[in-house]
């Protein structure tokens, strides 16, 4: 059931896509999809890359509000989102505390931490006394990670000192803290959370070590499973689990939680993405079609998101 009835209630609306993070090229598919599905539903509908842009420029466009699918820092991460708030222009998805927590992988463990939610061990790692100090308290393997980065970007395994040295060395290029984390055996699940309901859980499968960035975008040999196996009490448990560790962090609106089952069957929190991919084949919109909502239906409820947003 829509909230909003008309498309003209939403007024003049920019979908900020784009910027200059790493995952820049992803966002710019996300923002045409999104952009093309809005369009087609009436919506005066405007693309917006926000690559050099003025808060000046910003406020001459005299949007309504904002679709935000600018992926990564700059546009996930608070930035962007404190600037609307700046010009007092609703938009879409978390605001700043949630995006600027959720992008961060390291805090984000803290705070799941903090309330004894379930994640694996971790450290930060800074130099080489680190990375020795890492390989004894943690062993091996290691998921080695930028905690500023998404998509995957800058993540390696580590099977031995030697992986562990050369995975902090490429992920320590993306100038942000560096986290290596215990690998975890078992299978990987998404959930997405939409207008405060979560999704149908979605199974992961790639013959890769993990879900990486090859196995999201490039190869054809990744499989989705949705429905994804798992019996009701279980996927509802991971449902819950998810939308509590969703708005732990402050997030609102929509997003996605990963996560995983280990060996034993216990759950193992990974990380949340508060601006994730939009396209017609990206996981959220997977999720979505599964609950019987279509893309359009889906970016219009997204859309009805920052109206909640203008309100808090």
């Amino acid at each position: 059931m829509r909230k909003v009835q008309s498309p003209q209630a939403f007024g003049k609306v920019a979908v900020a896509m784009g910027g200059l993070a790493a995952e820049r090229e992803i966002s710019l598919l996300s923002g045409r999809a999104v952009l093309t599905a809005l369009k087609a539903q009436g919506v005066d509908a405007v693309a917006l890359d926000i690559k050099n842009i003025s808060l000046i420029e910003l406020k001459e466009m005299a949007v309504d509000r904002v679709f935000n699918v600018m992926h990564g820092r700059g546009g996930e991460d608070g930035q962007l989102q404190g600037a609307l708030e700046l010009l007092a222009i609703p938009y879409t998805g978390s605001g700043i505390l949630g995006s600027a927590l959720g992008m961060d992988k390291l805090r984000t463990k803290a705070c799941w931490m903090g309330l004894g939610m379930p994640t694996p061990k971790w450290m930060v790692l800074k130099n080489a006394k680190d990375i020795e100090l890492c390989a004894t308290a943690l062993g091996f393997p290691l998921m080695v990670k930028p905690a500023l980065e998404g998509s995957s970007i800058g993540m390696a395994k580590a099977n031995n000192p030697e992986q562990l040295h050369e995975a902090y060395t490429k992920a320590s290029k993306f100038n942000c803290d560096v986290m290596a984390e215990q690998w975890v055996e078992g299978e990987e699940y998404t959930v997405a959370i939409l207008a405060g309901q979560p999704l149908p859980v979605i199974r992961l499968e790639t013959p890769n070590d993990f879900y990486d960035y090859e196995a999201k975008y490039e190869l054809n040999t990744t499989q989705y499973h949705c429905p994804c196996g798992l019996d009701v009490e279980t996927e509802k448990a991971l449902q819950d689990l998810s939308l509590k560790a969703f708005n732990q962090l402050g997030a609102e609106g929509w997003g996605r939680v990963d996560l995983m089952l280990d060996k034993s069957g216990a759950p193992q929190l990974l990380e949340i993405n508060t601006v994730p991919g939009m396209t017609d084949h990206s996981l959220v919109p997977m999720a979505a079609k599964q609950a019987g909502i279509n893309f359009n239906e889906l970016v219009w409820t997204i859309l009805e998101t920052s109206f909640e947003q203008a309100a808090g």
